[in-house]
């Protein structure tokens, strides 16, 4: 029978919200003892980069902008969400080049932001306040998706219809429908997905912010809860609206198992580790997958919890070393159980649709990864070829480094870094003219003639990084070639982890 955490909530609760005001312990962001410092010339401008990466966030927004809102051709946008289930659901984030808020995704983006703050916040300096202003307004959303106890709201806008029309954010016209899951239609994917986010937001905060940071412990434990009991995926009940766009291709193990690892990581409760002791191995802790993104996060729980063991030195959680080296062993190029394809230029390729994705996801682990070995003098061996934490980072960088503009084309696939980026990227609010510069509102199909048009951009998306090329380093840079040319929010968010290291290391911040 499977181990529930909910009888341990009343009893740990009080503890964990004492233990939260008087130990204040594992900030969310500390320097590193074994950040490598590189005296070598460095070929890009991290830090432009960092800093690029982050202000994308701010084109994404949804809601009512603030005051110091940077990308300044935007302008608030869907000021009624929610009020077709008679809920507050303004703010949040559009996921990608559309007006939909979907929340799996969404929260996705949201953990990764933390989890690239957590590890490497304290090398981000001036742009660490940024970084957390763009979980900030991710989280904002989440707390009022989750304000009702056993229900999410985990979209707002029906994707087939948004998809019919071109038309900005800030005066869009088509249908704010709103989908929830609860307990006859569960969803213990995107619940699972949204606990992790919120716990790993609790440790951003747990410095600056002790009493947001308990309040997204807390629901966290209640959306964990929630996730746990009521099993089921939500594509089951919702396929008509998140099909085929945010399937839950994986199913809901691989997020139960994450948002454990990260309410274990976010709570310091035992509860957390006996549940994944006891269920790691029926929740796929050991199976052979080597993609981690939105839809499977497998990858990202054995790596998580490896730090556990190497770095806090929990024992019980020895095998997740194997099981993150297995995965280590299917990326590197060369090694003998390799399993990962790459372009002729060296970038990782994974798949057609968004492929860049899987780099800047990728490079965080191998960077994340580099320094719970680092930490604990370990390395990993790929059936006897020695791997070294050296080598992850090399091979980090070198994939930045081809997404940054070091390929066959001398294209930077971040929009607004370096003299030569995409122009026509797949994106709605950036592809049509303003509010600002065309007052008079653009109807649902005439937005389609500027979609189709060989035009640049006319609003340029700062810090966008899209789909990128195929696996043969080809871009056409056309504006209805949404598999290269999109971006989304869940791109950038690993990415800004990895840039602030690459920045540090070179002596950028």
């Amino acid at each position: 029978m499977a181990f529930s955490v909910s009888s341990f909530t009343v009893l740990l609760l009080p503890c964990f919200i004492l233990s939260f005001v008087l130990c204040n312990a594992f900030p969310a962001h500390h320097n590193f003892p074994f950040h490598h410092r590189h005296p070598r010339f460095a070929s890009h401008n991290y830090r432009d980069a960092l800093t690029k990466s982050i202000l994308f966030f701010e084109g994404q927004r949804s809601g009512k902008l603030p005051y110091n809102q940077r990308i300044t051709w935007r302008g608030n946008s869907g000021l009624s969400d929610g009020s077709a289930m008679h809920v507050d659901l303004v703010g949040g984030y559009y996921d990608a080049g559309d007006n939909v808020k979907f929340g799996f995704p969404m929260a996705f983006t949201t953990t990764m932001l933390s989890w690239s703050v957590i590890e490497f916040g304290g090398l981000m300096k001036g742009e660490l306040q940024n970084a957390k202003e763009a979980i900030r307004w991710a989280t904002d959303y989440l707390l009022k998706a989750t304000a009702h106890p056993d229900t999410i709201y985990v979209q707002v806008g029906d994707a087939n219809k948004d998809h019919a029309c071109w038309e900005r954010p800030e005066d869009m016209d088509t249908p704010r429908s709103v989908f929830k899951v609860d307990k006859n239609s569960p969803g213990s994917d995107v619940a699972g997905e949204t606990a992790a986010a919120l716990a790993a937001a609790s440790l951003v905060f747990r410095r600056s912010d002790p009493t947001y940071s308990r309040l997204l412990a807390i629901r966290a434990i209640r959306v964990f809860e929630f996730a746990d009991k009521y099993r089921g995926s939500y594509s089951n009940g919702l396929k008509n609206f998140v099909c085929p766009f945010y399937c839950s291709f994986s199913g809901y193990e691989d997020e139960l198992l994450w948002g454990a690892a990260w309410l274990h990581k976010a709570t310091k409760n035992p509860a957390y580790l006996s549940y994944i002791q006891v269920n790691g191995q029926t929740l796929g802790a050991a199976n052979f997958d080597n993609f981690f993104g939105w839809d499977n996060k497998h990858v990202g729980a054995r790596i998580l919890l490896s730090k556990a063991f190497l770095v806090q030195k929990v024992q019980s959680l020895h095998d997740y070393k194997g099981h993150a080296d297995n995965f280590i062993c299917s990326i590197i190029p060369g090694a003998p159980f390799s399993s990962t394809k790459y372009t002729p230029g060296g970038l990782l390729f994974k798949m057609s649709d968004t492929n860049m994705q899987y780099v800047t996801s990728t490079s965080f682990l191998l960077l994340a990864y580099a320094k719970y070995l680092t930490s604990a003098r370990r390395f990993v061996d790929c059936g006897g070829i020695t791997v070294t934490p050296k080598r992850l980072r090399t091979l980090a960088k070198q994939q930045v480094d081809y997404l940054l503009g070091e390929n066959p084309l001398k294209m930077s696939y971040m929009v607004g870094y370096g003299p030569r980026y995409p122009r026509r990227i797949h994106h709605r609010g950036s592809s049509l003219p303003s509010i600002a510069s065309h007052p008079t509102k653009i109807q649902c199909s005439s937005g389609f003639n500027f979609m189709k048009s060989q035009a640049p951009n006319p609003n340029i998306l700062v810090g966008a990084v899209v789909g990128g090329p195929d696996k043969n380093d080809r871009f056409p840079d056309q504006r209805p070639d949404y598999e290269q040319s999109e971006p989304s929010t869940y791109i950038n968010a690993p990415l800004v982890g990895t840039l602030a290291y690459l920045a540090h290391s070179f002596g950028q911040l």
